[in-house]
């Protein structure tokens, strides 16, 4: 293939890793993504969870995933022909991409299942995490009938909705130009040769739709560092540092859930 017909090489071509050095001074290692303090204010934006409206609220991951390694498969059924074995682990977490799993399947937000539960939406002294709601899962595996938020990547709702404030509080709009980091976790790469890549936000779209990890960017930042967001590898949120007007927008978004948490700043 041509390299120009790679939409990926042609939007957004390599840049030198050096174009991360700021982000070292400020945020030290960006093994799993270069973490930002509040610049001057932040927010966590949280990954989509789902629950299927007539799954098997009594089974959990772990309790299916034994019963088919001892034969019996037989008896448990597969919710909306997703398949839980590709999931990949017991609890019934995931990593990298994922988008709304289709039919019979209803987005649960955070705040919504906190009242339910009485869990806090994020633990105090915590980030956004596996460590979130405890009481739902069953000796740490969450019900089959739910699928928790991913590890290490936004959704893709969630990340074009994102895409599109961040356009709407950037200084070109569209035309802004940008830089998309990406830790050496997703490509097995040499932490001295970091993979770094620029182009408009208004071409962000190919990052996600035709990536090259399975993981939206660990980092993606305006070119003159007026926002800049991390998406760490082990976390189920992405946290977005810029100015209080594009704070209170996430915050107030009716598509977005995002919360401030005490150690945002």
């Amino acid at each position: 293939m041509p390299e120009n017909a790679n939409p990926i090489l042609s939007r957004w071509p390599p840049v030198p890793s050096g174009t991360t050095d700021w982000l070292r001074e400020l945020c030290g290692d960006g093994m799993t993504g270069f973490m930002p303090p509040a610049m001057p204010d932040a927010a966590w934006v949280l990954n989509t969870m789902y629950e299927h409206e007539q799954g098997p609220t009594d089974l959990s991951y772990d309790e299916y995933h034994r019963a088919r390694l001892t034969g019996g498969s037989g008896t448990f059924p597969i919710v909306a022909d997703i398949d839980l074995d590709a999931m990949g682990v017991a609890t019934g977490g995931g990593l990298g991409q994922t988008q709304h799993p289709g039919l019979g399947w209803r987005r649960v937000r955070w705040a919504e299942l906190a009242l339910r539960t009485g869990d806090p939406v994020v633990p105090d002294g915590l980030m956004p995490s596996c460590s979130c709601f405890p009481s739902v899962k069953k000796e740490g595996s969450w019900p089959l009938s739910m699928i928790p938020p991913t590890e290490g990547s936004l959704d893709r709702e969630t990340w074009s909705r994102l895409i599109a404030i961040l356009t709407e509080h950037s200084p070109a709009g569209p035309d802004t130009y940008c830089l998309a980091y990406y830790n050496p976790l997703m490509l097995n790469v040499d932490f001295d040769n970091l993979h770094v890549r620029g182009g408009r936000i208004g071409d962000a779209g190919v990052l996600y739709d035709q990536s090259e990890t399975g993981f939206s960017p660990s980092n993606l930042w305006a070119d003159d560092r007026s926002w800049v967001l991390c998406t760490d590898y082990d976390l189920w949120a992405t946290k977005v540092a810029g100015p209080p007007s594009l704070i209170d927008a996430l915050l107030n978004d009716s598509e977005i859930e995002a919360v401030r948490l005490p150690r945002t700043h």
